[in-house]
């Protein structure tokens, strides 16, 4: 990979002593006991691996203890921010060193997908040996997010959500990411996967005027704007922070108004919105830090979407941090990730059962085509829910089936990609918000959408594989609450379908029985 470097092979210690302010930030008279230990090591040929440990103060030996400083000392520490780490690290790259010819690397390997990358140094398979894959990366053993020791401006926006303690995925990411690392992750629905690459970019982001800092790549028009929205709602302190959606079907000058007017410095779009604008000079990314993509799998396996983020990658600078996220990630599509990336850390769920969702109850009903509109009627009519999602299989039936919920007064609204962008985000909204309680959609809305009041979804029409039954089954029971799920079979393809799901993710789904006790899919 690249040109020849030599083995690196170090130790850098950094340690950073802070002492402890109070409410009112006084300066403690006790020696300051917070620390931070830096480990870096080589990786051989080609790039280095560059692997950072920060220990907490639980974590250090005592040997390393700080010397006694004095309060204005220590109150000079206390209040200098930490230094970034990125350009220290980088900076161990041979690219960054002048070993290396930008092209050698950068775009020769990025276009050679056939290259089974997939291996290590000695030439054997890389292997995930648990759920994180390279447990040599070591973050903080938090028990909050407060120990991520993020912006006073991030933790109070935390607070304001309602979060207390980050997710399993948070945990295992957050402290490298922010860190600037590279990350490859794979985390089933609900699990905060959106919250990793938004907190661990804002606490990074300096915002300069007129400069994209920042950008986020999805793969549809309303997982782009979800994702403005998180990031809006994370920054809501950070004033200084501007941030825009990009996608197709608003008129592009609008667009091209906003990016002279009001540059923003986090962009998150769809791939053809976004180098429509960066091929016209509207949109630089020049000074992209922070290159994202979410739900990676949808837009790489896409060989016309790929050429796309290909094209838009090559456009940003090459030292840049790179993120990847999806529930759900093939071994064939990880080496393309890995192209776009040095040395990544990886988070990938050791077992494919792992990605069914905990708290979620999944029952099947068989039936026929004739009588899937009764049932549905019966089953609104006895289920306890605060919000449903009912997936068909195309735009002609969404519109169908809401139309008959509607004229049997249920409170329903449907979403596909017939509607303009307009009218589908108008209704998304909508749903999210409360307004609605039923929503009729088709597969648009089956990865990535968060709805936190949505505690049942009814597959209407069963999905064409598992990978998508795994996507639209974790619109309920996010971040681990209770949901419920149900199927209906009509045909010999739906069971094998449903064969598929059971096998690959060793789940018993059982069929519904005449009565379910509300409690094991209501939030007490």
């Amino acid at each position: 990979m690249g040109p020849s470097s030599k083995k690196l092979s170090s130790w850098v210690g950094i340690h950073l002593w802070l002492g402890k302010p109070g409410p009112t930030r006084p300066v403690t008279t006790s020696p300051p006991s917070a620390g931070y230990k830096l480990r870096c090591s080589g990786g051989g040929e080609g790039f280095p691996r560059v692997v950072a440990e920060i220990l907490l103060p639980s974590q250090i030996e005592e040997t390393l203890a700080p010397p006694n400083l004095s309060h204005t000392a220590a109150a000079a520490v206390a209040a200098a921010p930490i230094p970034p780490l990125l350009p220290q690290l980088r900076s161990l790259d041979p690219y960054m060193m002048g070993e290396a010819k930008e092209n050698d690397v950068y775009e020769e390997e990025l276009l050679d997908y056939e290259e089974d990358d997939d291996k290590t140094v000695d030439g054997s398979a890389a292997k995930p040996t648990g759920e994180v894959a390279k447990k040599g990366y070591v973050g903080i053993h938090s028990s909050g997010f407060r120990d991520f020791l993020l912006k006073p401006e991030l933790l109070r926006a935390i607070q304001d959500c309602g979060f207390e303690h980050p997710s399993e995925v948070q945990h295992e990411c957050i402290p490298q990411a922010i860190l600037g690392m590279d990350v490859i992750c794979q985390a089933k629905s609900g699990m905060g996967k959106t919250a990793v690459f938004v907190l661990s970019s804002l606490q990074q982001i300096d915002p300069v005027a007129g400069q994209v800092a920042a950008l986020v790549l999805c793969h549809t028009r309303e997982l782009a704007y979800q994702i403005c929205h998180e990031f809006e709602r994370f920054s809501k302190y950070l004033s200084e922070v501007k941030v825009a959606v990009f996608y197709g079907g608003v008129h592009i000058r609008k667009h091209k108004d906003l990016l002279k007017n009001e540059c923003p410095h986090i962009v998150v779009g769809t791939p053809g919105r976004i180098l429509a604008l960066a091929r016209e000079k509207d949109l630089s990314l020049k000074n992209v830090r922070h290159f994202i993509l979410d739900e990676c799998d949808k837009m790489l396996e896409s060989l016309d979407m790929r050429r796309d983020v290909q094209e838009i990658f090559k456009m940003t600078p090459h030292d840049k941090q790179v993120m990847m996220f999806s529930a759900t990630l093939s071994k064939e599509i990880r080496p393309v990730c890995k192209k776009f990336m040095q040395d990544p850390m990886e988070i990938y769920v050791d077992d494919e059962a792992k990605l069914t969702l905990h708290g979620l109850v999944q029952h099947y009903i068989k039936l026929s085509e004739a009588e899937k509109n009764r049932k549905l009627n019966d089953l609104l009519d006895a289920l306890d829910f605060n919000q449903v999602v009912i997936f068909v299989k195309s735009v002609s039936r969404a519109a169908e089936l809401n139309k008959l919920l509607c004229e049997c007064n249920f409170p329903s609204i449907c979403i596909h990609s017939g509607m303009t962008q307009e009218e589908r985000l108008t209704r998304y909204k909508n749903f999210k918000e409360g307004h609605k309680r039923i929503l009729v959609a088709t597969d648009l809305v089956g990865r990535g959408i968060d709805i936190e009041r949505v505690n049942i979804v009814i597959n209407y029409d069963m999905p064409d594989s598992a990978d998508t039954y795994l996507h639209r089954v974790g619109r309920a029971g996010r971040f681990g609450t209770k949901g419920l799920a149900i199927t209906f079979v009509s045909s010999a393809s739906d069971s094998d379908v449903l064969n598929q799901v059971q096998e690959r993710f060793e789940v018993d789904i059982k069929e519904l029985p005449e009565q379910i006790d509300t409690s094991t899919y209501m939030p007490s």
